[in-house]
């Protein structure tokens, strides 16, 4: 790729810092850097950053909104300088992603399939997409109707043949009818295709205190009982329309978020089984569609295309390709070696050197370094001890952005920036980040996690490295945000404030987002329910015979087996392989582990501590959960009685 550069300045030079809590300049300061002249295949993403000067642009900034630490946006420039210079001196591949716009029709088409609705695609009948189809909330199946009879409607175009009527999937609903809100129902029922099943409460909760308080830190507690996309009533998206409260808040005003501990306790992603996991994206997808929809916020997808990327060593190789590379030597690996190394490097010297990961270390030094890692790190040759801490942040730094795909990946990064440039309330825009990042696949995840828990230690050590939340999340967006091949401009500056903002989010916030939330939790139990209930209706009556007479050995769960709220405990690693239990409305995960540690004391402290359990729900209408320490069982018994219990090693 030919490369024009045009008299660009490397800034390098250190710029004092502004610890959180204190007063901003009320500036806007807009780059001075000419762009380098490339041309981007980035489109769909080039013109979310970069609008048409022809279209409405997404939002009309005042100058409250355009006030800005004007020292961190030089930070923010000086790095966006420093990634060009890196690109123009040939340090950093320049194989890049594109996108390519679909036609109309085939997105929602792709999206039903994602979602797990692949018969609406192929007008078969499924016992998945049937089981997906009866869970849903009335607002989330508008937002599958919607993209239904986009889909169906460009198909009868473009083919002249008939499709399934939407009317026949979803059935005819009364505009007009009032919403009635009614409780969950319970998981015997079949819960009804736009059926208004999710009772709405607590709406005062909703809005940004923040705004209410600015400069004050609030704390308040989150519930994710209710799915996002009801909560948002026509009282709230008033509010969000009129909200112009923009992402330049001070550190300290931001709010503390506590997550609201049900009986059924927190289940983090880890927690669930493969395939549960996969039904958790299917039910993301349709929610964050759902949300968008309903605040009017028009999200469209490009389809990716694959480019000939490195297929070996470290830098500019695919994340899931080198963790394949990875795992060959280490196989419990989840995140890449390398990138591992340059964290714990930068923990063991420099966490507490002033302006870590914004002071650059030498370019040629660097350069030099990448290429000694790449040919001697998998042999365990590579000199360690001469790696400076503020190179190994600029090989982190260098790593991240020249990952051939996103980390955010290349389909769900253009939602991530509208997250912070279309919606305006703090709790909505928390919300929308952590069904995205559930949506990530499982190595980009970890990855992401890896890197905010090293980035929390950075700004814990902000009195001494001088690297507040908002220093930190302005180095770090454009090595997140920025598409190989992308120039910056000053019509950029709009989004500056904005990736820097949901960088400053994930990094506060981070440890809500690798949970679940119950809600979800809940209609994945009734996926699960549904699709077991269709099997075996669909069964003939000689498979049904054939599988009782094999089932006629395992003994059933029944009044006169086991005793009402008597659960039998399972535990093969111990030298006590089962135990029965008791339950009453305190019995807790804990106490149950607690119970089987103390009945098993002769063995080897070394041997129990050796690996940390868990108590799992395994069956019924769950794949495999593993269980809060603080979740009450009788609850989760009530809800699941076909469950096992077993308890074995946690999952890392």
């Amino acid at each position: 790729m030919e490369i024009e550069e045009t008299g660009s300045v490397v800034l390098t030079g250190y710029h004092s810092y502004t610890p959180a809590g204190t007063s901003v300049i009320q500036q806007a300061v807009s780059p001075s850097h000419p762009p380098i002249n490339r041309k981007s295949p980035c489109r769909r993403l080039n013109r979310m950053l970069s609008q048409d000067p022809n279209s409405p642009p997404v939002f009309t900034r005042s100058a409250s909104q355009m006030s800005v630490d004007s020292t961190s946006m030089e930070d923010f420039w000086n790095e966006v300088q420093s990634i060009k210079e890196s690109r123009v001196n040939g340090f950093e591949d320049q194989s890049i992603v594109e996108f390519k716009p679909a036609e109309d029709g085939e997105l929602e088409a792709e999206w039903l399939q994602e979602v797990g609705l692949s018969a609406l695609v192929s007008g078969t009948e499924e016992a998945v997409s049937n089981a997906v189809l009866t869970t849903l909330t009335r607002t989330q199946a508008a937002a599958v109707e919607k993209r239904y009879n986009t889909f169906a409607q460009t198909l009868k175009k473009k083919n002249k043949q008939s499709v399934r009527d939407v009317r026949d999937v979803f059935g005819v609903r009364d505009s007009s009818r009032p919403f009635n809100k009614v409780p969950i129902s319970s998981l015997n029922e079949t819960m009804m295709v736009g059926s208004p099943v999710w009772k709405t409460a607590g709406l005062e909760n909703c809005v940004d205190e923040c705004t209410k308080h600015e400069g004050k830190a609030s704390l308040e507690e989150l519930r994710f009982d209710i799915p996002f996309s009801e909560l948002l009533t026509d009282r709230l998206k008033e509010q969000e329309r009129r909200s112009s409260q923009r992402h330049r808040r001070h550190d300290a005003a931001l709010p503390n978020f506590t997550i609201h501990k049900n009986r059924l306790g927190v289940t983090r992603i880890q927690d669930l089984s493969p395939q549960d996991r996969k039904s958790i994206k299917c039910l993301c997808l349709i929610e964050v569609a759902a949300v968008f929809d309903t605040l009017a916020i028009d999200i469209k997808r490009n389809r990716t295309i694959k480019v000939k990327v490195r297929e070996s060593g470290l830098f500019g190789v695919p994340l899931s390709l080198l963790l394949e590379n990875d795992q060959r030597r280490q196989p419990e690996v989840k995140v890449p070696l390398v990138f591992q190394k340059l964290l714990s490097k930068i923990e063991e010297t420099g966490l507490e050197t002033e302006g870590i990961l914004r002071v650059p270390g030498s370019a040629s030094r660097v350069k030099t370094l990448r290429q000694e890692l790449e040919t001697n790190f998998y042999d365990g040759t590579f000199d360690w001890e001469q790696v400076r801490h503020n190179d190994a942040a600029g090989l982190l730094k260098m790593f991240v952005r020249e990952m051939p795909y996103p980390l955010f990946t290349a389909e769900y990064l253009p939602l991530f920036i509208t997250a912070a440039e279309s919606i305006f309330q703090l709790k909505l825009q928390l919300q929308v980040l952590h069904l995205l990042i559930l949506l990530l696949p499982d190595p980009n995840r970890d990855t992401l996690k890896v890197l905010l828990e090293f980035l929390r230690k950075v700004v814990a050590n902000e009195e001494k490295n001088k690297m507040s939340l908002w220093n930190v999340a302005m180095i770090v967006a454009p090595n997140l945000f920025m598409c190989k091949g992308k120039s910056v401009n000053q019509q950029e500056m709009k989004v500056t404030a904005g990736a820097a903002h949901i960088v400053r989010l994930l990094i506060k916030y981070q440890d809500i987002l690798w949970t679940i939330p119950s809600f979800l939790i809940a209609q994945v139990r009734k996926v699960n329910e549904a699709a077991r209930k269709s099997r075996t209706l669909d069964k003939s009556m000689k498979k049904i015979l054939q599988k009782m007479t094999a089932d006629k050995g395992k003994p059933e769960r029944t009044q006169s087996d086991i005793p009402q709220g008597v659960i039998r405990v399972y535990a093969p690693q111990h030298s006590k392989i089962s135990m029965a239990i008791q339950l009453n409305i305190h019995t807790k995960a804990g106490d149950i582990l607690a119970r089987f540690d103390c009945e098993n004391r002769q063995e080897s402290p070394v041997d129990l501590r050796r690996h940390k359990n868990s108590l799992y729900e395994v069956g019924g209408n769950i794949g495999e959960r593993c269980l809060d320490p603080d979740t009450y069982i009788l609850d989760v018994y009530q809800i699941n009685p076909q469950a096992e219990w077993v308890i074995k090693p946690t999952a890392t």
